[in-house]
């Protein structure tokens, strides 16, 4: 099913408001409130829309926040029958201690065309589109998938600039790449807006990789989709909890190598409205009694643009 492009407005007012409800808690150094702000905000606007919903990807098992919980149903259950992923505050620390980056990120598919993600790790690798599907591999070491994009692009490694969150698990890799030297972002959070920034030149990411959470990779791959760039994950299940609420998932085999298109098929619609202002979009301002939002959206069957939105202060 195609859905409907006057969807896109509606799910850019949802995110638009989610960031919105943020914004007085901005640099307030408490992510639990503004989390809070803006679930709480996204579900009640999602539950005022004409659809049948139900979150296939949702947020807070892993740490103590509030969520939109996976299998919740959202909207007056009139409409088209829709799976919805969301992270109301991707970057929770961004918007406490007012750093760039941080979003309101939802993403929506027709009802069994978005991948169940169970909230664990997954290993990552997302790569521009002019690079030949078959030049990179999760598998490969890294050394080869460098060398291979540096190769199909005709440029030299210093060139490339490969783009991960600034973890400990990631020193290995890191090592690796600076004996290469390659040119390195490291990301403090926000790693669906990492993966993103392999979509358009103008970012200079020519690599994502390394390991991020699962439900985040979905989300970003739902984008990434509408761009033709590459994506592919592997869950990582670390506990006896983890494997379970995998195979009640429908997770049999757990070592198995997703690529973007058993992530996430047929038409699709991504919103991520800036809070705090970063390399995709800018974040909320107020001007002239108004707030101003920024939304990076793409619909996999129309466009990929960026939806900027005015909402009067006292609406």
């Amino acid at each position: 099913m195609i859905l409907d492009k006057k969807l896109i407005d509606k799910f850019t007012g949802i995110t638009s408001r989610a960031a919105i409800s943020c914004y007085k808690y901005i640099g307030k150094n408490d992510k639990t409130i503004a989390d809070k702000a803006a679930t709480d905000s996204m579900r009640n606007n999602l539950n005022n829309l004409h659809i049948n919903g139900k979150v296939v990807i949702g947020e807070g098992e892993l740490d103590e926040a509030p969520m939109l919980y996976i299998g919740e149903k959202l909207g007056t259950g009139k409409g088209p029958n829709v799976d919805i992923a969301v992270d109301p505050l991707e970057g929770t620390n961004f918007a406490a201690k007012n750093l760039p980056g941080a979003l309101s990120v939802i993403a929506i598919t027709s009802k069994g065309n978005l991948f169940n993600a169970p909230e664990t790790y997954m290993d990552k690798l997302a790569v521009c589109s002019e690079v030949p599907n078959d030049a990179t591999d999760i598998d490969f070491p890294v050394e080869k998938n460098v060398k291979n994009v540096a190769d199909y692009k005709n440029v030299d490694l210093n060139k490339i600039t490969v783009c991960m969150l600034d973890r400990p698990r990631h020193i290995d890799i890191i090592d690796r790449l600076k004996k290469l030297k390659v040119n390195l972002k490291l990301l403090t959070d926000g790693d669906i807006s990492g993966a993103l920034l392999v979509t358009n030149k103008k970012y200079n990411i020519d690599i994502f990789m390394g390991i991020g959470g699962g439900p985040e990779g979905v989300l970003a791959a739902s984008a990434l989709d509408a761009f033709n760039c590459k994506f592919q994950g592997r869950f990582l299940f670390k506990t006896d909890d983890d494997i379970k609420r995998a195979n009640k998932m429908g997770i049999k085999d757990l070592n198995k190598k997703y690529n973007l298109n058993e992530i996430v098929k047929g038409d699709s619609i991504f919103c991520a409205t800036g809070i705090t202002s970063g390399d995709l979009v800018e974040g909320v301002k107020v001007v002239n009694d108004k707030y101003i939002t920024e939304t990076f959206v793409t619909h996999k069957t129309s466009s990929n643009i960026i939806i900027k939105k005015e909402v009067p202060l006292l609406d």
